[in-house]
């Protein structure tokens, strides 16, 4: 659509939402002149106009947290936008995934995600993987898992290898409990190897999507 269609208010903004593309969570609300609009399809990236700073602004020019462009679509009267994201990081400057985080009803939880990947389990390993990647990306004085990404990858390996002997002691031991507990420091640990490598759960999701079902040789020699 041209850009010249879109009814922008009188200071020239249009309002925008942003949404994470792979499960439907409303991620941030912002305004966009023409020009924004133009540098986000130009760029593949969000960008913005302040209103506080009257300055054009490029979502996690400065903290790493940029959102890679998926899909523009305008409302029907052509005033509003809807931008679907592939979220780096965190979108709030909070450290919140969400900047929709605060429910009427004064409750602890952030605005729901839907479509895929969207169980409890999947959004639980996203949401930790989303804390882990912020650390790497915007390191912080005290924190456990900043602290691993300073040491470097040597120290995230060992960890891993401990919490995965940690696991099979549990299960040697056959405690139900154990084995909780130390697979989830296990996975926890492995999120942190992800950032590193800047692999996301939703990678994973897809690779085991893709040998589900299938011989196994299909999958053990792949190059994929």
């Amino acid at each position: 659509m041209d850009l010249d269609q879109v009814k922008y208010d009188e200071k020239g903004l249009a309002a925008v939402i942003v949404q994470d593309f792979q499960n439907g969570q409303v991620l941030m609300f912002a305004y966009a002149n023409r020009e924004a609009l133009e540098k986000t399809i130009e760029t593949g990236r969000t960008h913005f106009w302040s209103r506080s700073r009257g300055q054009l602004w490029m979502k996690g020019e400065e903290s790493g947290n940029v959102q890679d462009v998926k899909g523009i679509y305008f409302d029907c009267d052509r005033d509003a936008v809807l931008v679907l994201v592939d979220q780096k990081g965190v979108a709030c400057h909070t450290g919140q995934r969400t900047c929709f985080f605060t429910p009427y009803d004064g409750a602890e939880r952030t605005s729901p995600a839907f479509g895929s990947g969207t169980g409890a389990e999947d959004k639980t390993l996203r949401d930790v993987w989303n804390v882990v990647d912020d650390r790497r990306r915007n390191p912080r004085e005290g924190s456990y898992v900043s602290g691993l990404f300073e040491k470097g990858l040597d120290k995230i390996l060992k960890k891993i290898s401990e919490e995965a002997g940690e696991v099979v002691i549990a299960s040697k031991n056959e405690s139900r409990k154990e084995v909780i507990y130390e697979t989830a420091d296990l996975w926890f640990h492995s999120l942190i190897a992800l950032s590193y490598f800047g692999i996301t759960p939703e990678d994973i999701f897809e690779e085991l999507g893709r040998r589900f079902g299938k011989p196994s040789e299909t999958y053990r020699n792949s190059d994929g």
